[in-house]
């Protein structure tokens, strides 16, 4: 296998030629290469906006590549948006993924719908009166959002979001030219009042939020919030996004969850997104996106014109491994394993960074919210941190307007183990030094 990796790379680079039934051959001579062409006329055309185009072109990629980039080796990945790979079910992916191989029309054509089995999966994950018929299969979670807001929104107009929330979701209304409203989130999620006013202020037809274990702050919309917000939405004449990202990632002190807000919608006011993305793979792509009335024929027209479907293998591949009685057995052992992980992050940050602010421990998701002291620059942190070892996230990319605080975001899930995570929060606490060497005294235990 080494060697065949060896010769693919060699081919890849143009060096070796493969014959079959012969061997491996060296290449001919590369030609000289051609002189370096002039760019420099891009500059002009990606800026020269026409009359019509409402908000500039350019996308601002940085806050999803926060939780994209790979560390460098030896930095401990505090910063990571994925499950480490040994947290990944991969004996299950690989053995779902050799079963779905030889199903019957697995590599043909799928409905451009998706998979009617999986379809069915997601409606019956999702409840209410959800029905697959009302189910598309979407490339990830991001491209399930990416679809609803240009379905939604016309470019220019304004789109209601959670304040802080998920960096990845203010790219895709920026770069589809949606002007995010912030809505102040607390300790019980959205806060209606706001919401409320945030539609009158702005006439807003959307709202995008994570009522489960939001990202970044981890909380979960209060009861008595939930009909609230469906009832707010409803009267605007507005669709609300619900982005259900981290359902399979509950810890295992959380005790029942609340039903995603698309179960308890009869009148189509909520477009769901669920994903398996999260409780798998970075790569294990497939997730679902559920609407009902007209709305559902636009969000499927923009998915043909930009994907055509999701890879059938792929959707095989997952049915397969939500069948298998590996799944259960998976998200036992993740919701045991992120707890442990959690409990053991909290109780390192308490001991050696108290001056640090933690509103809110989470039962379900894989990372924690903290507010720094005032004064301190996240900037200087985060560029710090890595100096000392250990990627974090700063919290500015998750506001669309300005902060009230600066803010980190740790994660707890991309990392090896509890050893690794009381190594990372020491290196933190050697960065902090540096960047508040006047304040770097600690503070008594709580």
């Amino acid at each position: 296998m080494t060697v065949s990796r060896a010769l693919a790379q060699l081919a890849a680079e143009g060096l070796v030629v493969t014959r079959p039934g012969a061997g491996a051959f060296r290449a001919a001579a590369r030609t000289r290469a051609a002189r370096a062409g002039d760019t420099s006329w891009q500059e002009v055309a990606l800026s020269a906006d026409g009359a019509a185009d409402l908000v500039p072109r350019s996308v601002d990629a940085s806050g999803v590549l926060a939780s994209l980039a790979a560390p460098p080796p030896g930095v401990v990945e505090f910063n990571g948006g994925y499950l480490h790979p040994c947290l990944q079910p991969e004996r299950a992916m690989s053995a779902a993924l050799a079963r779905a191989g030889r199903r019957p029309g697995a590599w043909g054509r799928p409905p451009t719908e998706g998979l009617p089995e999986l379809r069915e999966w997601f409606a019956r994950n999702i409840g209410g009166a959800v029905t697959a018929a009302e189910v598309l299969i979407t490339a990830g979670g991001q491209s399930a959002l990416t679809t609803a807001l240009r379905a939604l929104a016309p470019p220019g107009a304004p789109v209601l979001v959670e304040s802080p929330t998920y960096p990845g979701m203010l790219a895709i209304a920026r770069s589809a030219g949606l002007r995010p409203v912030p809505v102040p989130v607390d300790a019980d999620g959205v806060r209606p009042a706001l919401l409320a006013d945030a539609f009158r202020a702005t006439d807003a037809r959307v709202f995008v939020c994570q009522p489960l274990f939001q990202n970044p702050t981890g909380a979960v919309l209060a009861p008595e919030r939930r009909g609230e917000v469906l009832r707010i939405a409803r009267e605007a004449g507005a669709f609300v996004v619900e982005d259900d990202f981290v359902r399979r990632l509950v810890h295992e002190d959380a005790g029942p969850l609340p039903r995603p807000l698309a179960a308890d919608d009869p009148d189509g006011v909520v477009v769901h997104v669920g994903s398996l993305t999260k409780a798998t793979s970075p790569s294990f792509r497939v997730s679902a996106l559920a609407a009902r009335g007209p709305v559902l024929e636009r969000l499927r027209a923009i998915q043909i014109v930009d994907t055509f479907f999701v890879p059938r293998p792929l959707q095989e591949a997952a049915l397969e491994l939500v069948g298998s009685p590996a799944w259960p057995r998976h998200l036992r052992t993740i919701s045991a394993e992120l707890k442990a992980r959690r409990d053991a992050m909290t109780a390192a940050l308490r001991l050696d960074l108290p001056e640090l602010a933690l509103p809110n421990i989470p039962s379900g998701g894989y990372h924690l919210w903290l507010r720094l002291p005032d004064g301190t620059d996240e900037t200087a942190l985060t560029a710090a941190a890595l100096r000392a070892g250990v990627a974090i996230t700063p919290g500015r990319p998750y506001f669309s307007a300005e902060p009230p605080a600066a803010h980190v975001r740790l994660s707890f899930a991309a990392v090896a183990g509890v050893g690794e995570i009381a190594e990372g929060v020491r290196r933190l606490r050697t960065a902090c030094d540096e960047v508040r060497p006047a304040k770097s005294a600690r503070l008594p235990l709580p």
